[in-house]
């Protein structure tokens, strides 16, 4: 039985909207935001800090100072912070996601988990995509400048990418993880509904 949905995403597809849609609709809690806020509250530090270094690969200044912090007096003063790069956050990832999964019932949005989840016959994995004009239109919609959208396009992905292909050593998106993977240029209303029959004929 499908107790757990997880949805991965090209940046400007609305994974958000849609992935919150089907868990008010399934009656289930939806993993997103609340991850980084669970694993802040593990790192005793500020969720803001946390999605600064969310699939992202550190900059190679930021692993300067982290290997200079070790050896300073000051390391000591935040654990939080001297934990809080790429790499120790793919493990915290994956520990969380595995606790998520635990409890069932739930939609977890990105972080790796169709990855760490492959083996779960209760899961069904969904990726979500759209020509770029599509994208382009979508992040338009929520705010951003052309200038804006056309930058977190080109950039959002490719830190997804090259952080998944180093710490867990896949290329993203691997479509072999996937129950389905679903162009969004028909609208969040038919992506909703052909995600939910999915599970349903799978579950």
């Amino acid at each position: 039985m499908i107790n757990i949905l997880t949805v991965e995403r090209e940046y400007g597809t609305g994974a958000p909207y849609i992935a919150k849609a089907i868990a008010e609709r399934m009656g289930w809690k939806l993993w997103d935001h609340e991850i980084t806020e669970e694993i802040a509250r593990r790192l005793k530090c500020k969720s803001e800090l946390v999605e600064r270094h969310e699939e992202k690969l550190d900059s190679v200044f930021y692993r300067l100072m982290k290997a200079f912090m070790r050896g300073s007096f000051e390391s000591h003063t935040d654990a939080g912070l001297e934990l809080l790069d790429a790499e120790h956050l793919a493990g915290l990832f994956e520990k969380v996601i595995l606790e998520i999964a635990g409890r069932g019932n739930c939609v977890i949005m990105g972080r790796g988990a169709p990855y760490f989840l492959r083996d779960h016959r209760d899961a069904f994995h969904v990726f979500l995509y759209a020509p770029y004009e599509e994208k382009l239109r979508r992040v338009i919609e929520i705010g951003k400048s052309r200038r804006e959208a056309e930058d977190l396009l080109e950039s959002v992905d490719a830190e997804r990418a090259a952080f998944i292909h180093k710490y867990y050593n896949k290329v993203w998106p691997d479509r072999y993880l996937y129950n389905m993977m679903l162009n969004v240029r028909t609208g969040d209303d038919q992506a909703i509904e052909t995600i939910m029959h999915g599970m349903k004929q799978l579950g």
